[in-house]
């Protein structure tokens, strides 16, 4: 509890709320390393994914590859690219990017493939362009499984960007490794809070935009009992 309690008071103290390690700058930071982590992942995994889902070729090798690149921890990859790159930037965004497209490229294929057959042959006997097909059937029907996927890869950036402070760089992060190093527990147990609270809201924000986007119908023929589907993966 003394850790809850001084973690409390570090976080009410005005003075961690200003300057280039205040709260805000620190924020501003980590939301940047994970959203532009989940952006180039976004760019490579979903145009792969909606190949392989829409033509069925190639998707037990992406579905496995993403597999394998889930079982590598991230602390890993900044060991490899570390020696490479170099303190700054890159390192941590690359080891996040590797880390974002496993759930996003999944979940793209099985989505698209699990879309009725039945459904889509029927779009291509009324005359559709397979470009159609996609846009206007593949697509909205697995939206909800894409944005699954995405809020899973999402969150995990945010809770993984914590490791850039281990090689100098921003985000909440260098609360947590300062705190370490200093033995100061009420900011190590802070930046932890902050962590956790970021990747709350990111899962939850990116939940109500799922049913923004993503039609009642479909959410239904998804999830008849009214609850949210699983990720595929």
């Amino acid at each position: 509890m003394d850790g809850i309690t001084g973690a409390f008071g570090w976080l009410t103290d005005p003075t961690h709320w200003q300057g280039a390690d205040g709260i805000p700058t620190r924020f501003v930071e980590h939301v940047e390393l994970a959203g532009l982590a989940i952006l180039v992942a976004l760019l490579i995994a979903v145009p792969i994914g909606l190949y392989t889902g829409h033509t069925g070729r190639g998707g037990a090798l992406a579905v496995n590859v993403a597999g394998i690149g889930r079982a590598i921890p991230s602390y890993a990859l900044l060991l490899v690219f570390f020696p490479i790159l170099g303190f700054g930037l890159l390192t941590p965004l690359l080891a996040l990017v590797l880390l974002s497209i496993p759930p996003i490229l999944a979940n793209t294929h099985v989505g698209l493939r699990g879309v009725d057959r039945e459904t889509v042959d029927a779009a291509r006997g009324m005359g559709m362009r397979e470009s159609q097909v996609l846009t206007r059937v593949e697509l909205p029907a697995a939206m909800p499984v894409m944005v699954a996927g995405l809020r899973t890869a999402a969150v995990a950036a945010v809770a993984t960007a914590t490791l850039a402070a281990l090689i100098a760089g921003g985000g909440f992060g260098r609360y947590i490794v300062d705190g370490f190093a200093l033995q100061d527990q009420s900011m190590l147990v802070a930046g932890a809070i902050l962590v956790a609270v970021l990747a709350v809201i990111t899962e939850r924000g990116l939940t109500l935009a799922e049913r923004r986007v993503v039609s009642p119908g479909i959410r239904l023929a998804r999830d008849p009992d009214g609850e949210r589907a699983d990720d595929a993966v």
